[in-house]
């Protein structure tokens, strides 16, 4: 498969990689233009979900999970569109290689409703520039959800601005500082750098891998305010994934993510990258680490998924400085359960169950059940 059906493909499916289960050839109106082709694509996808416990909202809400010492209603059902989206990609020969475009959207912005930009990037000769997949995140760890919010744990492979240069296996990324990582104070962030990510991804006999690494500077000034201070600190972050397909219709996945000051590298990240010690007035990094494990089999005419991630933050010194409440999230948990199939092609059904907990740093838990279908038609 060449690299622009490749592109075209991820573009059909949601960061939840419901790609890894989408039966057949992803289809696209097509458009000859001179030497240009352009695919236009998207699909229209239905959410239907039932919250046992606390209203999680139109996609997995973590903070919203109630601790067990803490009363709400239970029982909520949510019906929407958001996720529908659409886009479209071009394609002509320049120079010698290929110059490629995609610009895509969907209607999840402000949590649900508006219509919002998920990529605009622009590749020629290995170099792409614009908004696209983080560098550092991948999706070969990523276990096949319904729900839109991914399993905690992973390298996140959210989108955001960046300057990328990519040969063979390996890439280098310039990104935002201030998008995906998060910011370590809600006032007097200051960015100076981009943050750097490196990525290699390779794959022999079944068996696909991929090895990241970010790098970033985090900074706060208060310059010309009463509380006058300024300090900075390095962050960084390692992620490992594989997949393998261990047998005729069933793959493994798994991943493993560390770092300090690593912010939202780290998919569903309970805390932030670094607080500011009031003691010292210095900027410490929040180490945290998760991880992701998955099995994916084949089932009459699609696939059964059970996964598991995990995120957790290391905020004992923070609390000990007083920097951090002891009621702040310290670990997230997520299992899902379920069955996506493809009775004809474009048309795409599932249902989920996904349990989900969180835990606080005075050792206090709670834990949610959401039980969603869908039902999707691509173009």
């Amino acid at each position: 498969m060449n690299n622009h059906k490749k592109f075209r493909l991820i573009g059909f499916c949601s960061v939840s990689a419901l790609a890894l289960v989408v039966q057949g050839t992803a289809q696209a109106y097509t458009l000859e233009v001179g030497d240009t082709t352009a695919d236009i694509y998207g699909y229209a996808k239905l959410d239907l979900i039932y919250d046992v416990d606390a209203d999680l909202g139109n996609t997995v809400n973590r903070n919203a999970i109630l601790l067990d010492d803490q009363a709400g209603p239970e029982g909520h059902t949510t019906l929407h569109a958001y996720q529908s989206r659409l886009g479209f990609t071009t394609s002509t020969p320049a120079g010698g290689s290929e110059l490629k475009t995609t610009i895509e959207g969907d209607f999840f912005g402000g949590g649900g409703g508006s219509f919002r930009l998920r990529h605009a990037y622009g590749e020629w000769s290995g170099l792409l520039g614009g908004q696209t997949w983080s560098n550092f995140g991948g999706f070969l760890g990523m276990n096949p959800t319904i729900d839109f919010t991914p399993q905690p744990g992973l390298g996140n492979a959210g989108r955001q601005a960046q300057l990328r240069y990519t040969v063979e296996g390996f890439s280098v990324a310039l990104e935002d500082p201030e998008n995906l990582g998060g910011s370590p104070l809600a006032d007097a962030t200051k960015s100076q750098l981009p943050d750097l990510t490196l990525r290699y991804q390779g794959g022999v006999d079944g068996f696909d891998y991929g090895a990241s690494a970010m790098l970033r500077r985090l900074q706060y000034d208060t310059t010309g305010t009463t509380d006058s201070g300024k300090d900075s600190a390095f962050g960084w972050g390692l992620a490992l994934e594989a997949s393998a397909r261990v047998a005729e219709g069933v793959t493994l996945r798994g991943s493993l993510t560390h770092g300090d000051g690593i912010g939202g590298y780290l998919e569903g990240t309970p805390a932030a990258p670094a607080y500011l010690d009031p003691a010292t007035g210095e900027l410490e990094t929040i180490s945290a680490t998760g991880g992701t494990l998955g099995i994916t089999a084949a089932a009459g005419p699609g696939n059964v998924t059970l996964g598991y991630g995990v995120a957790r933050a290391d905020l004992d010194e923070a609390v000990a400085a007083g920097a951090v409440a002891d009621s702040a999230n310290e670990k997230f948990q997520a299992v899902h359960l379920n069955y996506i199939w493809s009775p004809i092609r474009n048309v795409t059904y599932g249902i989920e169950a996904g349990y989900h907990s969180r835990q606080v740093v005075d050792g206090r838990d709670g834990d949610a059940l959401r039980l969603q279908g869908m039902v999707m038609y691509r173009f």
